[in-house]
């Protein structure tokens, strides 16, 4: 097998691996070597591009030591393969196994798509100006209201999620989780997790969720950036509050007036010149949706908890010794940091 940045201890069994895609007719012979490659820019579910007899697929399994709902491979498989019908951003999905003498756990294969994703270390690279700016974030907002009026029911989704209450549920999970995956004390977080129980709305829409959009989980068709290929990264998708969508969106909105610490600690091109800034957004969002937005600092506040979480449970893994990714070292200090920001939001009140 050919390997190029596969992490230690995250590459894949090549007879394995290669006897399974032949039994599932994607491939019609074992005469070329495996290529196997590992898109590093995630921070969740691992994800590598599988190279053999001229074709091309991606592959996606849990991280080791994954416990949680978001690592649930064969629930990611089941929401692209339904959402695909109806929404061709959504990639083709091709196999799913729940055989873990293969790889080891569960994991599916689906369709590479072509483009470019636009995480931070490609926006510095490319010349992008700020008409050009414009364009993508218009593209990329255009993309999640098409998402949002996905019918759901159309499809045979309406078991996703459940809508009621689901605010309320995704706070007080949201809360214990952090709690589960503490490793040091940040009143912050506290402060934070009591304000949101305290001024959560109790009326709100529902559809189906994205749940971690943000510009590196689109694939734009080209540098023209007014067409988006496809949108990855389903592992939480469900049916909810659109605005919790839209306020996770915001939490990673970094722009060129934060903090550097902020922009080091969320490291996204949305700090480049042309960018709107995060109200500019949620404006933009209620003119092209159709949707009034109150109480958007929650919303906001919500988004930057979430991602707290979501590092700091990986910081938890990186202490347990589950990953030795050298990404994952401070990521307590970027949970930190996200908590700091929530609560200057809440003081504030305001997201810019």
């Amino acid at each position: 097998m050919s390997n190029q940045k596969v992490r230690k201890g995250e590459d894949l069994p090549e007879a394995n691996l290669k006897k399974y895609l032949l039994e599932i007719i994607l491939i019609e012979s074992l005469k070329s070597d495996l290529y196997v490659e590992q898109f590093t820019h995630g921070f969740s579910n691992l994800t590598y591009l599988l190279k053999i007899e001229n074709k091309e697929f991606v592959l996606r399994k849990p991280p080791k030591g994954a416990i949680k709902r978001g690592h649930d491979m064969s629930r990611e498989f089941k929401v692209q393969s339904a959402v695909h019908k109806v929404f061709s951003k959504a990639p083709k999905m091709f196999a799913f196994s729940d055989d873990k003498t293969i790889l080891g756990s569960d994991f599916y294969i689906m369709e590479k798509v072509e483009g470019i994703i636009l995480n931070y270390k490609e926006a510095h690279k490319r010349n992008i100006t700020v008409d050009d700016y414009q364009k993508i974030a218009n593209s990329w907002l255009d993309t999640l209201v098409e998402l949002h009026n996905v019918d759901y029911k159309a499809i045979g989704l309406e078991d996703l999620g459940k809508p009621e209450g689901y605010v309320e549920r995704q706070v007080s999970n949201w809360g214990k989780q952090y709690v589960k995956a503490k490793t040091e004390e940040v009143p912050e977080a506290e402060l934070v997790m009591n304000w949101m129980q305290e001024h959560q709305p109790k009326v709100y829409e529902h559809c189906l969720i994205h749940n971690d959009f943000k510009y590196d989980n689109v694939v734009f068709k080209d540098d023209s950036w007014q067409e988006i290929n496809a949108v990855l990264d389903w592992e939480m998708a469900t049916l909810g509050d659109p605005l919790m969508d839209l306020g996770t969106s915001l939490g990673y909105w970094t722009v060129a007036t934060d903090h550097d610490f902020v922009k080091q600690g969320i490291p996204s091109p949305t700090i480049f010149e042309g960018n709107p800034i995060r109200s500019e957004i949620a404006k933009m969002y209620a003119e092209k949706s159709g949707r009034t937005i109150e109480n958007l600092v929650f919303y906001y506040v919500f988004g930057l908890f979430k991602i707290a979480v979501i590092a700091q449970q990986i910081y938890f893994r990186f202490s347990k010794g589950f990953t030795t990714d050298p990404r994952f070292a401070n990521l307590n200090k970027a949970s930190e940091l996200c908590c700091k920001l929530a609560l200057k939001a809440i003081k504030t009140k305001s997201i810019d």
